[in-house]
């Protein structure tokens, strides 16, 4: 065995070769950084890649490596700021205290509601500290915890708990947006009604924030959060879990109607993010960090909870918008007052802020002294923002990387943590391969039928040679047949991202696009088959095709072409939109920002039925596409294409037969 990270091997090439050259060695070392209850006997599965089952037979417990292992240094350090905008409240809670807290919550949990290694928790909280108090808790007894994203409603939440079938449900009587207040509890009685479930199988712990009004809680069912905790004792034991054991499912979005949550392994997770806090982020223990997503989506998971806690950081939770909250300085005004010396942000949380302040008063209104890097991910972010964002935070880096729910860590990036004075690539690219990910990118050619990697500067499907490395998902919940044939049936050996991108002469990716039909609406993930389901529930559209409308703000917004039901035809157009967006807002939630779409008299049919998604993409987007010869009837694209004219749209996409 050798160490991998010595003077002489420490740049970023060296460390990447070693870890793909020699993966068993390169991630023995780094599981030595966290706390183990138990060695593993095996560090991965050399006779099953698609399972390498990392660490194996070792035994950990995330909470406690996240608390317990930094008491007796950090115990009086800061670990979670709580900056509510929308409040007017700041909050810290220490080390200490966040154990306390998870500790007397994972007693309830466990002695109180008999949840057990291996039940599931479904949690469905706004931003605030008490969130990450119920993943931990729930990490420290060995139950799988669900944290529902907050912004969906209860249509999505109950599908999500048919689905995995949680034996408690916690939630807040209310989260807090510019304008408007969400009733949670409101939402969480109308799920579990949808859902089918009786009030006496899924029991809830409602946590009542006392700047909103009391939920009112249903006999048998419901307890406050306040008086469980109150009755409750220090749970001081962890229970130690293997390697392998679920820490959270995820739902994610797909092109299939069959919920998929992926399912994340403790250990590997645990080392991955330990390596990335250091190396990728170039983050310390003791400092302060600001992931500026929502707890809620993969990147709230791993770098709004357990990232920075792991590392012995101090995270900040912001409940609050990047405008608004109260202008286009919020995001660094967090950044000044905590002395965040990095932070995580959406690329279309720049676009607004630049839409909103185009001088750059607001944006240059601190001095950020402390700050030393921005990160950028959840979608591709545009050269024009890029270049924006590196004038406003002058010499600091600001650095896009590419990685998905299934990952749960950054599949290419720049590691600010290996160089002192790191190549940031061309703009518009995303790094290089992170440690760990065999990366290659295979012919998107339609009419290839076999593996042809793509040459530099041209699109291709991206793909990792299996073994993936420690963290990433392990299978689907409850569908491991789905797991393999939507991953790595298509290129057998691999793992399919589904993304398509290109590589730079330099080695560096930058992503183009997905190769589904996933949206990306302003960073989040969004099926348009869902969103085609709810409005055809509205009871005025007989079909419907959803397709991402190029937005300079959001990335992509979800444009819907309509088939009206005949007796709708003569419908006023105002009723029809009310109708329509109402039931996509009610179903989906607000997080979709649907609004725009058109009435056409038929859509692009192959002839077994399938709509041909990607041309209306191409058609309204302004690219040149080729119309496909299983098409019914190619005179469709006239029709389609003088509705849009008339409905006011131009620079249409130029087609052609196949």
């Amino acid at each position: 065995m050798f160490r991998i990270f010595t003077r002489r091997s420490s740049t970023y090439a060296n460390v990447y070769r070693l870890s793909i050259e020699h993966p068993e060695q390169f991630w023995n070392e780094q599981a030595q950084k966290i706390f183990w209850f138990k060695r593993w006997n095996k560090v991965y599965n050399k006779n099953n890649l698609l399972r390498p089952h990392w660490f194996q037979d070792g035994h950990l417990n995330m909470s406690y490596n996240c608390l317990d292992r930094h008491i007796s240094k950090h115990g009086n350090q800061t670990a979670i700021i709580h900056d509510s905008a929308m409040t007017g409240k700041v909050a810290h809670v220490t080390y200490k205290e966040l154990l306390k807290q998870v500790k007397t919550l994972a007693n309830v949990l466990n002695k109180k509601y008999n949840v057990k290694k291996g039940d599931v928790v479904l949690i469905y909280m706004p931003m605030i500290p008490e969130a990450i108090v119920a993943m931990l808790a729930c990490a420290r007894i060995g139950a799988i915890h669900n944290l529902v994203f907050g912004g969906f409603s209860a249509n999505e939440l109950s599908v999500r708990i048919k689905h995995s079938e949680p034996k408690l449900l916690i939630s807040a009587n209310v989260g807090f947006e510019p304008q408007r207040t969400i009733n949670y509890k409101t939402i969480v009685d109308e799920a579990i009604k949808k859902s089918g479930i009786s009030n006496s199988a899924l029991k809830c712990i409602i946590f009542n924030r006392p700047e909103g009004k009391s939920a009112d809680l249903i006999s048998e069912r419901d307890r406050d959060w306040k008086d469980v905790m109150d009755s409750a004792r220090d749970y001081s034991d962890c229970e130690p879990v293997e390697s392998n054991h679920p820490l959270y499912l995820l739902y994610t979005s797909g092109t299939t109607g069959t919920p998929k949550a992926i399912v994340r392994p403790t250990g590997g997770y645990a080392v991955a993010l330990q390596w990335t806090m250091k190396y990728l982020y170039n983050i310390h223990p003791g400092e302060v960090w600001w992931s500026a997503a929502d707890l809620g989506w993969v990147i709230g998971h791993s770098f709004g909870c357990y990232g920075p806690l792991l590392n012995g950081s101090t995270t900040i939770i912001y409940e609050g918008k990047p405008i608004g909250t109260p202008d286009a300085s919020a995001f660094f005004r967090i950044i000044n007052d905590h002395k965040a010396v990095s932070s995580f942000w959406s690329p279309t949380a720049l676009r607004i802020i630049r839409q909103n302040d185009p001088e750059k008063k607001h944006a240059t209104k601190y001095r950020l002294k402390h700050f030393r890097a921005l990160f950028l991910a959840g979608e591709h972010c545009d050269k024009d923002t890029l270049y924006w964002a590196r004038e406003v935070f002058s010499d600091k880096p600001v650095v896009d990387h590419y990685w998905q729910t299934e990952t749960g860590a950054p599949i290419t990036a720049v590691c600010l943590g290996l160089e002192k004075h790191p190549n940031l690539g061309p703009p518009g690219c995303a790094g290089r391969p992170c440690p760990g990910y065999d990366l290659h990118l295979f012919s998107s050619d339609p009419k290839s039928t076999e593996e042809e990697e793509s040459s530099n500067n041209e699109l291709g499907r991206i793909v990792v040679k299996l073994p993936l490395p420690p963290g990433c998902f392990t299978t689907l919940w409850k569908n491991d047949e789905l797991f393999h044939e939507l991953y790595f049936t298509r290129y057998p050996g691999y793992y399919d991202t589904t993304d398509v991108g290109l590589r730079t002469e330099d080695g560096f990716i930058e992503t183009s696009s997905r190769a589904d039909d996933v949206l990306n609406v302003a960073g989040h993930r969004l099926s348009s088959g869902h969103i085609e389901e709810a409005i055809i529930e509205s009871g005025k559209v007989s079909e419907c095709a959803v397709i991402g409308l190029k937005d300079d703000i959001k990335g992509q917004q979800p444009f819907a072409f309509i088939v009206l039901n005949k007796n709708e035809e003569n419908t006023d157009s105002t009723e029809i939109e009310k109708a329509i967006v109402t039931t996509v807002r009610q179903e989906i939630g607000p997080v979709a920002g649907f609004k725009k779409f058109i009435c056409v008299k038929r859509l692009p049919k192959t002839r077994s039925g399938k709509t041909a998604r990607n041309t209306l993409t191409a058609l309204l987007n302004g690219k040149s596409f080729r119309i496909p010869s299983t098409i019914e009837d190619a005179t469709v694209y006239d029709d389609l294409r003088k509705e849009l004219s008339q409905a006011g749209y131009k620079n249409l996409g130029q087609s052609s037969e196949m």
